[in-house]
């Protein structure tokens, strides 16, 4: 393999746990753990239960923060939040609305995570020494494919990671195929909103600004459950079908090519 990985680096993290401690949440979460408290002040976050000294918190918690996350991107307030919640709560049965977080927000890639060094990355990138090893790393981090975390780098996808470093060593300058991942991440963006707006009239038959009645919220969540996999196998197939007929234009062509010119050849001696 192109890593040398040492014991504490290059592992895919544990299965994805059910239980944290606060500052396992933060992290999760992509918070603060003086947010994770502020927010629990005001009621936004249930409490954790407790375990003697320890408060454990559950994936349900997990759910509502990247929910409030994702409402303080939009422009909401935390006192918008209190009431959007509250009136929520009022109408809905609270274990479907966490549910129905849950469907929402959990990753939809099941990949553990896994820890490179820089050492690990230059090698297998065939990266310059530190200067420019970092700045070309920027470029990777900049795209989400991994995030420094102290001395290491955490990749959410281990397998791209690797997939990248085979294409590196076939020859293909990062830069390109920094350049791929772009214009792959732009079209999948496309295509993922295309579907969205396909089953959003199926799935939500509420006016935008209306919230499902209650009986409608585990149908709703089971639903947006259905479709992570149903989404996965129809971009899976469309991939195989369009690196098919790209393999068999190219490559063909080419073999094509080298037919003729041995056809050639063999006339020419003869």
């Amino acid at each position: 393999m192109h890593s040398d990985p040492t014991p504490e680096t290059n592992q895919p993290e544990a299965p994805e746990k059910t239980e944290f401690s606060i500052d396992e949440l933060a992290r999760k979460a992509g918070m603060t753990v003086r947010n994770v408290r502020a927010y629990q002040e005001r009621g936004l976050l249930p409490p954790p239960e407790r375990r003697g000294r320890r408060g454990v918190y559950e994936v349900s918690h997990l759910s509502r923060l990247r929910v409030i996350g994702q409402l303080l991107d939009r422009g909401y307030t935390l006192a918008n939040i209190d009431e959007l919640i509250q009136t929520w709560e009022k109408g809905q049965n609270l274990s479907q609305l966490l549910g129905l977080e849950t469907a929402i927000t959990s990753p939809w890639s099941e990949e553990p995570s896994g820890y490179f060094t820089l050492r690990e990355l230059m090698k297998m990138y065939q990266l310059p020494y530190r200067p420019g090893a970092i700045k070309a790393l920027k470029q990777v981090t900049d795209l989400g494919l991994l995030e420094r975390q102290g001395t290491r780098y955490r990749a959410s996808s281990p397998r791209l990671i690797h997939a990248g470093a085979e294409l590196i060593e076939m020859g293909i300058p990062l830069e390109d195929l920094l350049k791929l991942i772009r214009g792959v991440r732009a079209n999948m963006a496309s295509v993922s909103e295309q579907l969205i707006q396909l089953v959003l009239p199926v799935i939500d038959r509420q006016p935008e600004d209306a919230l499902p009645p209650p009986e409608d919220v585990p149908e709703l969540a089971d639903t947006i459950w259905r479709l992570r996999p149903l989404a996965q196998v129809t971009v899976s197939a469309e991939l195989d079908r369009a690196m098919e007929q790209a393999a068999n234009k190219f490559f063909g062509d080419r073999l094509a090519h080298i037919f003729q010119s041995l056809r050639e050849q063999s006339k020419t001696s003869n």
